[in-house]
């Protein structure tokens, strides 16, 4: 495993375990025999950065990974990131009572990467005035979190006010072939490492997207190169060519990925990508660009919906079916979701559009894929 160090002097696995993708029983639960096992496997070949959250799995994930990290003795060995929710804060719970159940949640005492999560220039404004600066301020002071950071989700100019405001020692922000120009991007990573904070990659393969059979031209384009990658392997060494990125996020819930992204970091050093397969991977990035329809990377941010909408398995075959000009993604969404969980069944009620970190106008994009899938203008 190759290691490097963040701000603060940590030296992290440049692969971190992202805890958001599980996989999970009917009832919604997590397999957790599976879980432990795959988290077990990652751990003892390095791994040493897990990211979770209080909202990931419906509440369920931080209680696993303290579960897991108890039983196994293994709360010295790695490095716990998680998040402040703002969103889930109301008026009868304070930000001290959120990250009390944090920890206790996690059975720890302390917290090595705390983030506020899923930062905007709106919801940045409405923290300070909750008082939000102090507060880290003093669980920073009181030993219990180690490093302070955020995850953003807005336009570039917010997230230059953002590093600005506050003393952070590092920063999450979508970082893959496809988000150069996108949110934070390109720029927001320069001006962290301008800054001096760690910069951690989230949805370096979009959601899985970038792992899956690629489209016919993007096959060809990688075959042309002569050398024998996955689309996970372009997509991953191209994150990990940049000297700041301190770790990635992935997804992994199958044993088969960890082994595969644990092979490559052993070898995907800073600066180790050539001219040309750095051309390679810009002509892939204009036709996924030119194909792809949603930017939706699954997270499932939007989910329940209120009127039982399968929002992501929506997009997901939508995307899938421009992608691959294939009648058999339009089969999928009507022998999968039926008439319980389409498109058409939105009433354009809202609720989902602030929860979309990807800014995603999700009612106006559902009439898109009624209109196409189900002949309905």
């Amino acid at each position: 495993m190759q290691y490097r160090e963040m701000t603060g002097g940590d030296k992290v696995s440049v692969l971190g375990f992202g805890c958001m993708r599980f996989q999970t029983n009917k009832d919604g639960s997590i397999k957790e025999d599976k879980a432990s096992k795959q988290l077990l496997y990652a751990i003892n070949n390095g791994v040493n950065y897990l990211d979770t959250a209080k909202i990931y799995h419906g509440g369920r994930s931080e209680p696993f990974v303290g579960k897991f990290l108890e039983e196994n003795k293994l709360r010295d060995k790695v490095y716990i990131a998680t998040k402040l929710s703002h969103w889930l804060l109301g008026e009868k719970k304070s930000m001290d009572m959120h990250f009390k159940e944090q920890l206790k949640d996690l059975r720890t005492d302390y917290i090595d990467y705390y983030l506020v999560h899923s930062l905007d220039g709106k919801s940045w404004a409405k923290l300070k005035e909750l008082g939000v600066l102090k507060f880290l301020d003093k669980i920073r002071k009181q030993k219990k979190i180690r490093n302070v950071g955020f995850s953003f989700h807005g336009n570039i100019e917010h997230y230059y006010q953002i590093v600005d405001d506050y003393d952070w020692s590092f920063c999450q922000i979508q970082f893959n072939i496809l988000d150069t120009d996108y949110q934070a991007g390109m720029k927001g990573y320069l001006y962290a490492v301008k800054k001096g904070l760690s910069v951690i990659s989230m949805e370096p393969l979009r959601g899985g997207r970038l792992a899956q059979m690629p489209p016919d031209e993007v096959k060809k384009i990688y075959a042309g190169s002569g050398l024998k990658r996955t689309p996970a392997e372009w997509a991953l060494r191209w994150v990990w060519n940049y000297q700041g990125i301190a770790t990635l996020l992935s997804g992994m819930n199958q044993m088969k990925q960890i082994k595969e992204n644990i092979r490559i970091s052993n070898t995907a050093l800073p600066g180790s990508m050539t001219r040309e397969e750095l051309q390679i991977i810009e002509k892939v990035t204009k036709v996924y660009k030119k194909l792809m329809k949603i930017n939706c990377t699954g997270c499932m941010y939007c989910l329940p919906c209120p009127y039982n909408v399968a929002i992501p398995a929506c997009f997901e075959y939508y995307n899938g079916y421009h992608l691959y000009n294939d009648e058999k993604y339009k089969n999928y969404y009507k022998n999968f979701l039926g008439d319980k969980a389409k498109a058409s069944l939105c009433v354009n009620c809202g609720k989902c559009v602030p929860k979309c970190p990807q800014g995603l106008k999700i009612p106006e994009l559902l009439k898109k894929v009624v209109k196409e899938f189900e002949g309905v203008n």
